[in-house]
Formats: C-alpha cells, structure tokens, sequence
C-alpha cells in the first residue's frame, strides 16, 4: 500500500478515508470518485454516497481498486484497530501544553511532527481522532485545528463538568422524586434508588436550595427537569425533601427563605472577633456608677438590656433609663458585624430563641444581669408633675444591676405597695398612658396564648395556654421604653444626631384612640392604621402619638437599635456620629429589607404552630367572637389563640353583631398551607 496523503485534494477509488457522522469519526473505502462525488463502503458494512468535502483532512493508505468486499472489509478492521489503539496511547493534554501560547491554529501534520518524525496513515488519523474528541482544548475547523487558549480551556472544562453533573442529577433525580412524591401520598417509607453519595448529595442541595427558593441559574435548571411531571402543588420540595428525610417533619422553611441561620452555630466562625472584644471589655472595665437600678422581664429573659431608676423631683419625676452597650467595643464593617446586621433581629419562636448576637453578648457579656458590671448608656429624663417630658441628659457609663425582676414579682409588688419606687414608677407610667391618649395615641390589649412545644418530628405535640398577665408592671415596662426611644429621638433631633426612626406620619380619626380590649374593637381600629417606616427623617408615629420614635431600647435584640446606640454613643464620645445622614439612608435601605425578611418568620411561625394544635383538635369547640360581618364573607377571632378565620356569613345566621359569640371546629386544618376551613357553628 501507498503512503498516506495529508489534506489531499483528490482521492481515488482504493482509498482508505475518514468522514464525520453522529459526532464520531467513521473509517470507509472508496469504491468510485465522480467529479467531487464518492461511493464508499464503510466499515459498518453499508455502502453510501458522500461528497469529496465531506472527507476529514487525512485520507490513506491506497489499496487495490479491484479488491473484493470481504478484503476490504479485511483491511477496514485492520485499520480500525490500529488507529484505535494509536489513540488510546496519545496524551493529547500534554500536546495542547506544548502548543498553547505559540499559535493559534495548525494543521494536523504540525501536531504530527511534534510527535513522530515520519507519521503513517494511522498515526495521522489517529492523532486527528484524539484530537477531535478533545473538544475542551482543540477546535476544528477544516483543515486546521484551533488551540483553545487556557483561560478558554479552564471555562469548557467547568461547563463540561457541570453538563456531565447535570445530566447525572436529572437522570437519577427524575426517578427519585416521582418516587418519594409517590411514598408522601401513599403515607409510606420510600423505596430509594440506590445513589452514588455525590448524587445524593446533589440532589438533597437542591432540594433544600428550592425549599429556601435561592437556586442558582445551573440548579433551577436542574429543579425544572427533575420535577417535570410532577404535580403542581404548594410546597413540593419540602413536601419530597420529609418524604426522604433530608428535613424533618414541621422543619421551619420560614427561616430557609430568610436565610437566617438557628441557634448559635453560626458565630462559631468568628471565635477571632469574638476574643478581641472580650479582651477589649476586660481592659476597658470600670467602677460602676453609684445609681440603683433595676429590670423587669419576663422569667426566661436572658437578653436583659434595658433597666431604670425612679425617683421623686420636686412635684415632678426623675427618671433613669440604663440601656446595655453591646457597640462598646464593635467592630463595624468587620464580618461580624455584616453577619448580625444580616440577621438583623433576634427571633423568639414556640421551638425556641436565636440571638442576633453571639450568645456570649448577648445573653451573657452584654446582658444587663444582676450583679455585674456592664457598660450601659444612661439616661435621665425630668418630667413634671403630669408625666411631660422637660429634659433629657444621655451619657455613657459602667453600672451594675441591683435586681433582675419578673413581671410577676414586680406586678405583685406594685399592687400590695411593698416597693415605693415600683409604686412612683407605675404612677408616672400612668400618667404617660394619659398623656398619650390625649394624643390620639391608639393602644390595644388583647391576650397572649403561649405556645409550647414538646418532643420531636411527628411525635411534637403543641399545648398553648393564656400567659396570665401582670398589667402594672407591663404598664411600667411598655410606657418607659416608649418614652425612652421617643425622648431620645427628639435629643437626636436638637442635636444633629441621624437615627434610624420608626414614622407612622398619618391622620387618624377621633374614633382610632383610645385602648382598645375587644376582639372587634380591635381589628377596627387596626384597619385604621399603616405600617410604619423606617427612615431617617423623624417624624409622628401617629399609634404611639409622639413626635419621634427612633428604636434604642433593644441593643442586645434588634440592629436598628443597634445602630442607633452606636450613633448616640458616638456622639457623646466625640461630637459627631458614627454615620452621616447619607450613609444612614444607604444603611436604612438594606436593614429594611433584611428586618421585613426575618419579621416574616416571626409572624408566620407562631401562627403555623397555632394551626398544628389546631389539627389536633379538630372537632373539639372552639370559643370564637364576630368581628366583621361585611360583604358574603363573615371575620370570626378567637382571642385565646389570636387567630382570625373567615366564614361564608350565611353560617352564622340571621341577626349579627360585632362581639356575637359562637363555638366552632374544623373540617379541615393544614398548618403548611395556612389553610383553616371551618366546620360547625353554634352560637352561644
């Protein structure tokens, strides 16, 4: 046989050559070549007609025109296991190395001479064969081969990793997920495929990804192939994510979608920051200021980071308010802080509380607990004789608690009169009320329903009771921290001090004061009102009926008051603030955002435990009271859970009334949905 021809531009019967069909080299011989057109017999036994530019770049060796089938069968199998074997021992990378960076592109026999100093037909096609697989590095483009550059070679190498992963994940992820969603509606375990761990992996990512809805480009495309047929229905990937284990039964999704991150994990990650600033507090400490100061919380408080002293001034009052310091030592901009600024604000859920400061502030370093000395803005506001605010004098300082109170202990002794100073505190406390009703303030009071949660997955079970109430003492706590972040607010304001505030600059009518108890009272006068804003520029919080509101008064619990701690702080250190006007807005922007995410799961999360004690008890009577009856659609409350449900007004009767009692139950609850539907009604 002849020698091969390299990029020959004729081929004659004889011919030994290669064409491209099916993304794959294919070896053939020509039996006829008419003006540009040939007649090949192919390896695979079929003979065909091909256009002569159809044919790869290396064509060889010439055989005998006039064999017969079976011998050029013969000589194709030959030829086909020398070329595969001649490509199987080629390392393409380490030819791509040599020639990445000195041109270009090349035609095959350049490649060639870099690897044999006189190469054959089937080292030719062999190295073009491995070089046409090798489609990460090499672009073809007839006649030469184009060196893909390595940033270039970098980048197809990810998509083909990514397209191969792909391809894994939705090929196992279709069968997986028809049949975990066939083991949730059966009620049964589910049969798993067996999944390499990397699969498993993948597909429990996305899963939990598409729970907290934040999937990137590449894994929504996945999402979109492994759930196709499978029904639309609301939840779905938690629903399968349970049905698999991946997720427990009643797992929090509220949190996912926040990207909020439970318990005290998460600061694990900054132990470095955290040992600077105790180290900082430890060098820092000082002698406490001889002033008596107390706190009223709830039992299980641990974040105390607000106390007071009370005492007479003349026919007037004089009265201390400690707020804990946890800006003492921050460091803002670190990635501490950018962590707590993204969390915001501390949950307190039925399960349980997350911080949104490392638990060693703010329960511990930074909580103003008894007995310890903590560093702590003070200030004193002089009101006269019917509670009006005449002056108010902030400074920083180090105190020490004199008593950590519950409301119970407190209430019990406002109420006998055994403590003066709780006894002047309710006094002014009152008097504030007043004041602020005259203002059109509008204050609602409705029960609290606890929620507590015992055992784990399935087995959870919810009790929920009504927390008995310690009206004077709250009185104290509620009135003083208004007028703590009211008063404040106005300081800020004389002072050229930016805040963050809390407006609600709306008119509201004569009818919206007042203090509202009833169920329909309530809603009425809550339909009145708009969210609030937080923005820089103080303005009337119409509810509250003050001038200003700039939250303050939970450092240990909430950013915004975080922020505005450091700025007031800050100023009285140096005469300026730590952030101008400016920089305040651009900071208001972001918080707002991240506080309505996190809020979100404050809200929704008590209400779905609500609804899962609810579906245990379904068909017992549930005391409930009219609110609403307009339209077709009647509103029912059922202030022992906080919880309203509407119902087709025609099942309510003839004669209605706001505050009408009624006994109800449920045909069906679903506390994932928040779907409630009622089933019976008696009115009482």
């Amino acid at each position: 046989m002849a020698k091969s021809n390299l990029l020959s531009p004729s081929v004659r019967p004889g011919t030994v050559v290669e064409f491209m069909q099916g993304d794959q080299p294919q070896l053939a011989w020509v039996l006829e070549e008419t003006s540009g057109r040939l007649r090949l017999w192919t390896i695979n036994k079929r003979e065909m007609k091909l256009p002569a530019a159809r044919l790869l770049p290396w064509t060889g060796p010439v055989g005998d025109p006039e064999a017969n089938r079976q011998e050029i069968q013969d000589i194709l199998n030959e030829r086909q296991e020398r070329r595969g074997e001649i490509q199987a021992g080629l390392d393409v990378m380490e030819l791509w190395s040599l020639a990445q960076g000195e041109l270009e592109s090349a035609p095959l026999s350049w490649f060639a001479d870099l690897l044999w100093e006189d190469a054959g037909p089937d080292e030719l096609a062999g190295l073009g064969r491995a070089m046409l697989a090798t489609k990460t590095h090499f672009k073809f483009r007839p006649p030469v081969f184009e060196i893909w550059p390595e940033e270039k070679v970098d980048q197809r190498m990810r998509e083909q990793t990514e397209e191969k992963s792909r391809e894994a994940v939705t090929s196992a992820g279709q069968t997986m997920l028809a049949e975990l969603w066939s083991a949730h509606i059966q009620g049964r375990s589910p049969r798993l495929p067996a999944l390499e761990d990397e699969l498993a992996d993948a597909l429990a990512r996305i899963l939990r990804g598409k729970v907290a809805e934040n999937l990137d480009e590449n894994d929504r495309k996945i999402w979109a192939a492994i759930s196709k047929g499978l029904p639309d229905v609301p939840h779905l990937p938690l629903l399968l994510a349970q049905s698999w284990g991946i997720l427990p039964a009643h797992h929090n999704y509220h949190l996912d979608e926040a990207e909020y991150e439970w318990g005290d994990g998460w600061s694990e990650s900054f132990t470095n920051d955290i040992a600077r600033i105790k180290t900082d507090f430890s060098n820092q400490l000082q002698e406490p200021e001889p002033i008596d100061l107390v706190s009223i919380d709830g039992a299980t408080t641990r974040d105390i980071d607000d106390v007071f002293h009370i005492e007479a001034a003349g026919s007037g009052y004089r009265l201390t308010i400690g707020l804990a310091r946890p800006d003492a030592h921050w460091e803002f901009g670190s990635g501490l802080d950018r962590e707590v600024m993204d969390r915001a604000t501390s949950l307190y859920l039925p399960e349980g509380t997350a911080h949104m400061l490392p638990e060693t502030f703010g329960t511990g370093l930074y909580s103003l607990c008894a007995g310890e000395v903590r560093p702590a803005l003070l200030t004193t506001f002089v009101l006269d004789e019917r509670g009006a605010l005449v002056s108010t004098t902030p400074h920083a300082a180090w105190i020490r608690v004199r008593e950590n109170m519950t409301y119970e202990a407190a209430e019990a002794a406002i109420a006998s009169g055994s403590d003066p100073a709780l006894a002047l505190a309710h006094r002014l406390a009152g008097l504030r009320l007043e004041r602020r009703l005259e203002e059109g303030a509008s204050v609602i009071r409705k029960p609290e329903p606890v929620v507590t949660i015992s055992g784990e997955g399935r087995d959870t079970e919810v009790e929920i009771v009504l927390k008995d109430p310690s009206p004077r003492a709250e009185l104290v706590i509620s009135e003083f921290m208004i007028l703590a972040n009211a008063g404040l607010a106005l300081w800020a304001r004389d002072n050229g001090v930016p805040l963050l505030h809390r407006t609600q600059d709306i008119a509201l009518p004569q009818e919206s004061a007042g203090i509202f108890t009833e169920p329909a009272e309530i809603l009425r006068a809550v339909k009145l009102l708009l969210p609030p804003v937080l923005e820089t520029t103080p303005r009337r919080h119409a509810a509250l009926a003050v001038p200003a509101y700039a939250p303050i008064t939970s450092p240990l619990r909430r950013y915004t008051d975080f922020v505005n701690m450091a700025q007031v702080c800050s100023f009285l250190a140096a005469g300026a603030p730590r952030l101008d006007a400016e920089s305040l807005d651009r900071l208001a922007v972001h918080l707002d955002m991240r506080v309505k995410a996190v809020g979100a799961v404050q809200r929704f999360r008590p209400r779905y435990w609500k609804l899962v004690y609810l579906a245990h008890h379904r068909k017992t009577l549930q005391p409930a009271v009219l609110v609403e009856e307009n339209g077709p659609m009647a509103t029912l409350s059922m202030p022992h859970l906080q919880i309203n449900v509407r119902v087709p007004r025609k099942m309510l009767g003839d004669k209605l009334y706001p505050g009408q009692s009624f006994s109800i139950n449920f045909t069906r609850v679903d506390p994932l949905t928040n779907e409630i539907k009622v089933g019976d009604i008696f009115e009482e």
